[in-house]
């Protein structure tokens, strides 16, 4: 089955819940202006919850510097960059990157094809106020057309009702969701969660 992000995680709940229901990493957002925004503490007690082989990731918007001092700390598995990031700037990270790219038009090839090689792109909606976590979905064809010349996590509006049908279409590494399976901003839905992994079963 396809590769499982469930980003905005607040509490060792939800991350927990995430895991059981087959999520490969979860996504813990650093960036203080987010409403799934979380501390170091906090962010330590779900790192420590954890199961062996479930994932954590960092998720920071312009925050090179601190990137690299909270992924040392908590032991993340990788770092996500979500927001206008130079290449120079993560280029020989000593954490491995992820890097968003915002799906607006066509544009969105070459911005992709400029991360560098070994860097996975990450296929969000284009909002330079929320920073992910929208629900807007993203043009699939201009995604299938990234994903076939690089790793690619596609993210933006995914939920029960079309994770299924995204990957069909676009055929990414993973796939990010957020709000597609929450009951409020950074509390999750286990319920929707659930449905989100019997649909992709369904369809694997």
């Amino acid at each position: 089955m396809i590769r499982v992000k469930i980003c905005g995680i607040t509490s060792p709940e939800d991350a927990l819940a995430a895991a059981e229901l087959g999520a490969s990493a979860i996504g813990l957002l650093f960036w203080p202006e987010s409403p799934r925004y979380v501390g170091r503490d906090q962010a330590r007690r779900i790192v420590e919850a954890l199961p062996p082989f479930v994932s954590a990731v960092g998720v920071f918007v312009d925050q090179i510097d601190e990137a690299e001092e909270i992924g040392a700390e908590l032991g993340l598995a990788a770092v996500q960059f979500h927001g206008d990031e130079p290449p120079a700037a993560y280029r020989g990270f000593p954490i491995p990157v992820i890097k968003s790219v915002a799906v607006r038009d066509e544009s969105a090839v070459d911005a992709a094809a400029a991360v560098p090689a070994g860097t996975t792109v990450l296929l969000d909606a284009s909002d330079r106020v929320r920073r992910g976590g929208t629900g807007q979905v993203i043009d699939w064809t201009i995604a299938a057309a990234i994903a076939r010349e690089r790793r690619t996590i596609l993210s933006g509006g995914l939920s029960p009702l079309n994770a299924a049908a995204a990957v069909a279409a676009v055929r990414p590494y993973a796939i990010d969701v957020s709000s597609g399976v929450e009951a409020a901003p950074g509390r999750k839905d286990h319920a929707r969660m659930r449905d989100l992994f019997a649909a992709l079963a369904e369809r694997a």
